[in-house]
């Protein structure tokens, strides 16, 4: 079967967009052939920094022949109904059409048969339209085209069983040439088909398969490192970067000077990653090896001698800032920089830095209680230094080390050590995968920060859309849980809101808001971890649960209950209780509600239900006063086997008014003691 081969050669894609847009061409592409009815069993998709590249293979000649039926008139309708019906249907004469007893009447039938047309006629137009449709983050205007991508088009290779499609992309060259690399082969070359594009574009020094690229720079990076007798300092994610901007690596070796060695190994990474894109280098000890490793896009005649040393001579000069910035910010204490954040606006409806800074103080102080270990003058004096290295030279000029900075001031100055160190944690954990501060001073200010910005965005109506999170508050939400939650911290969430509230000053209290964005960002959170989202939200409906650490030791018996055949059970048996009781209250227009009358029980089965229930209730009511939560949940488990009594040999709906009655306050009492534990009515499954 015919294959397809797309190309579409460009100007450098940023790193950034290159998954992304593989992807889109894919799924757009796939899509489209399926709405023409063309089946694409395997599209693969290739991108680097100037390509990207579509095979199909297995593809249909041509789409499938198409019958398509229309009933028209009765037989023996009036002629201008039966020859509009005619020419709507392409037909010329009556003969065509075929008649039919419906079982309604006699009708005519047109039967019109569509051949499919061959693949090679669908395809152009169809891949003109992916090509348009690609969602590029940012795009723009370039002479060969009236369309917007995201760089200029060079040229576009587009194949079907070894022929050129006539794809019209203006003034774009469409045929079945490419290029390789931008240096070292920039001669155009003819393909006939994937195979061959494949391999000649290996010989023009392009590594296609971004998997292989990653692959051969973290092989070249490992023996580099290794031969200089150090290994490789990991960076997954400068990793995947530059897989995306090089198309035939070469992995080499440069040195920085030792007078350089004396900055904070954060600052040196910083520098390298985040604006050269180098890779560290580690001793046996841990500490960082002065060189560094660069991915070059080239293999030059002289080994990369040129390249290393442009890149030494730029990490000079990066470096000679960070040493002027390092000398100078250690010249004046941290504290003295409070006062410019005075200047830094932190949101115009909520103040200044400095304003933040005074709320943290006071909501760390009022937190210390709930954190044990935590001592209360190293928490306010955490929390009044956190922010001041926003105002240093060296933040300035690196954005990315606020907090770290921070601690080396902190400690030069001769701050506490917890001080230092919770001047550098009190933004962590910015992520799932960031480390969780665990030291009492660096939760609570951790905790005051998170809570102070959430209270503050809420309070102004500055919250999260379904597709924008501009002010990260579902990941500051995220931090708070885990600060709580690794911590095993008993902490009020609620009690916490309405102080931060207060605090604040005059503002509305979201507290209400907040906790049902912090349910949501609980299930979020836990189902990651295989937690399941309906117990949670079970839990969550019995309202006044703000204890996180309560609540998950809640969910953790409400699951293991249920797992076993009792709480199995007992579910349906709610489920069936609450049912009937919904039913019959709708159809009666009345609720069912208060004790049964013990003197209008008919059988054995309610007053052992009745009793039963109430010691239950009593049983769990007690656990749950001391958080024993597994222990509730075995006094509903003996409720198990009268309940299935109950509705064994009990009717409900008998046609005496008062025993229905009273026997549907028994149900409703079922329904009212299993959600003293959790609202059962919101557990799936």
């Amino acid at each position: 079967m015919p294959d397809l081969l797309l190309e579409l050669l460009t100007e450098e894609i940023p790193a950034r967009m290159q998954k992304g847009a593989a992807e889109d061409l894919r799924r757009l592409v796939t899509e489209k052939l399926a709405a023409a009815g063309l089946s694409a069993p395997d599209a693969r998709v290739f991108v680097t920094p100037r390509r990207l590249t579509l095979v199909v293979d297995g593809m249909p000649a041509a789409q499938a022949d198409v019958n398509e039926e229309r009933r028209g008139p009765r037989h023996g309708a009036p002629e201008a109904a039966v020859q509009g019906f005619l020419k709507s249907s392409g037909l010329t004469a009556l003969a065509q059409c075929e008649t039919r007893d419906t079982g309604k009447g006699v009708f005519y039938f047109a039967v019109i048969r569509r051949a499919g047309r061959p693949t090679a006629e669908v395809l152009p137009e169809l891949l003109r339209a992916a090509i348009l449709d690609l969602p590029w983050p940012k795009s723009m205007r370039f002479p060969a085209a009236s369309f917007r991508w995201v760089r200029p088009l060079t040229s576009v290779v587009a194949l079907f069983d070894g022929k050129v499609l006539p794809l019209a992309l203006d003034g774009v060259p469409v045929g079945d040439a490419t290029r390789g690399h931008r240096f070292l082969a920039p001669k155009p070359f003819r393909v006939r088909d994937f195979a061959e594009y494949h391999e000649k574009l290996r010989e023009h020094h392009v590594i296609l398969d971004p998997v292989d690229r990653e692959v051969s720079i973290a092989a070249q990076l490992e023996k580099a490192a290794k031969g200089l007798g150090f290994r490789l300092k990991p960076d997954p994610g400068l990793l995947d970067e530059v897989t995306g901007l090089v198309e035939w690596p070469v992995a080499l070796t440069g040195r920085i000077d030792q007078d350089f060695m004396g900055l904070p190994p954060e600052v040196l990474t910083t520098s390298m990653r985040t604006h050269q894109k180098y890779f560290a280098c580690l001793e046996e000890s841990g500490r960082l090896a002065p060189y560094f490793l660069v991915v070059a896009n080239m293999r030059t005649a002289d080994g990369g001698k040129q390249i290393v040393a442009g890149n030494e001579r730029v990490l000079r000069a990066r470096l000679s800032d960070a040493v002027f910035f390092w000398e100078q910010d250690r010249k004046m204490p941290l504290a003295a920089r409070i006062p410019k954040l005075a200047e830094r606006v932190f949101h115009a409806k909520l103040g200044s830095v400095l304003d933040k800074v005074g709320r943290v103080m006071r909501l760390a102080e009022a937190l210390v209680p709930h954190v044990p270990g935590a001592a209360a003058h190293q928490v306010v004096r955490a929390a009044e230094l956190a922010k001041a290295d926003l105002s240093t030279g060296m933040v300035g000029e690196f954005p990315e080390l606020q907090g770290v900075m921070g601690r080396y001031y902190a400690r030069h100055d001769g701050e506490a050590p917890e001080v230092a160190e919770a001047i550098a944690e009190h933004y962590s954990p910015l992520g799932p995968n960031d480390r969780c501060p665990t030291a009492p001073t660096s939760v609570a200010v951790a905790l005051a920060d998170k809570i102070d910005t959430l209270v503050g965005f809420f309070a102004i109506g500055e919250t999260p859309t379904g597709s924008k999170d501009p002010y990260a508050l579902r990941r500051a939400a995220l931090g708070v849980i885990r600060l709580i939650i690794e911590n095993g911290l008993r902490a009020p969430l609620a009690a916490m809101f309405r102080q931060a509230a207060v605090i604040a000053g005059d503002v509305k209290d979201p507290t209400d808001e907040l906790l049902a964005f912090f349910a949501d960002r609980l299930k979020v959170a836990l189902r990651d971890q295989g937690e399941r989202h309906d117990l949670i939200a079970a839990v969550f409906a019995l309202g006044g649960e703000d204890d996180l650490v309560r609540l998950l030791a809640r969910v953790d018996a409400l699951a293991a209950f249920l797992k076993t055949d009792d709480g199995a059970n007992l579910l349906v048996a709610y489920r069936r209780a609450a049912n009937i009781v919904r039913i019959e209250e709708r159809k009666d227009g009345k609720t069912y509600e208060g004790a049964p009358e013990p003197k209008l029980f008919a059988q054995s089965e309610e007053h052992v239900l009745v009793e039963s229930l109430a010691t239950a209730v009593k049983r769990s009511t007690d656990a749950l006063a001391r958080e024993a939560f597994t222990e509730a949940m075995a006094a509903l488990a003996a409720l198990r086997r009268p309940i299935d009594e109950f509705f064994t040999k009990v009717t409900v709906n008998t046609e005496d008014r008062a025993l229905r009655g009273n026997r549907l306050r028994l149900l409703a009492q079922i329904r009212d003691t299993l959600n003293r534990v959790a609202d059962f009515s919101l557990i799936e499954g």
